[in-house]
C-alpha cells in the first residue's frame, strides 16, 4: 500500500489469565504474567454475577498486561514461536483482531516449570489499526471512522503474513 493513512500497525497486545476466583490462584497468575511480560498486571473484575459459577459482580477473577509499541511486538513475536508461527484463520474477527491462546507459561523460553505456581495458560489479543484512529477517540470533535478507513479480516491476515511470517490455517 502506498497510502500512509491506509498502512496498519500493531495497537496493543493484551496477556489475560483467567482464574474465576481471587485469592492464592489469583496471586500465581499474577507472578505468571509479570514473569512472562515484566510488567504488572492489572487485576481484572468480574462484569456480571453467576452463580452457576459461583461468581459475584465486582469480584476479582484474573488478570490482564497491556502492552504497546516495541514491547508489544517483541512479545506478540515469542507468542508465535510457541504457536509454530501458526495461526487458525478464525483466530481473526470481521475488525481485524487477532485472539489466540498459550496452553503454558512453561513455553516460553527462559521460563521453567515451578511446581510452587503450578500450569497457567494465558490468552493472546492483539489489536490492530491505522494511523487516524485517534479521530473516534478523542474529546472533542469526536467523529467515527469510515467504512473504507477501518481494519477488515483479510488485511490483518495478510499484515501477520507479511510482517510475522505468519501461516494463517483454514
Amino acid at each position: 500500500m502506498s497510502d500512509l493513512m491506509k498502512q496498519p500497525h500493531i495497537e496493543k497486545v493484551v496477556v489475560n489469565i483467567g482464574v474465576g476466583e481471587a485469592g492464592e490462584r489469583l496471586n500465581k497468575a499474577q507472578k505468571v504474567l509479570s514473569m512472562v511480560t515484566k510488567q504488572k498486571p492489572v487485576i481484572t473484575f468480574a462484569k456480571v454475577t453467576n452463580r452457576d459459577l459461583g461468581v459475584r459482580f465486582g469480584m476479582p477473577i484474573g488478570c490482564k498486561v497491556t502492552m504497546r509499541g516495541v514491547k508489544a511486538q517483541d512479545f506478540l513475536r515469542k507468542a508465535l514461536v510457541i504457536r509454530d508461527n501458526r495461526v487458525a484463520s478464525y483466530s481473526f474477527d470481521k475488525e481485524g483482531n487477532l485472539s489466540f491462546g498459550i496452553p503454558d507459561y512453561t513455553d516460553f523460553e527462559g521460563m521453567k516449570y515451578d511446581p510452587e505456581i503450578g500450569i497457567f495458560g494465558m490468552d493472546v489479543s492483539v489489536v490492530f489499526m491505522r494511523p487516524g484512529y485517534r479521530v473516534a477517540k478523542r474529546r472533542i470533535m469526536t467523529r467515527r471512522i469510515p467504512k473504507e478507513h477501518r481494519m477488515t479480516r483479510n488485511e490483518a491476515i495478510s499484515f501477520m503474513k507479511e510482517q510475522f511470517k505468519v501461516e494463517v490455517v483454514e
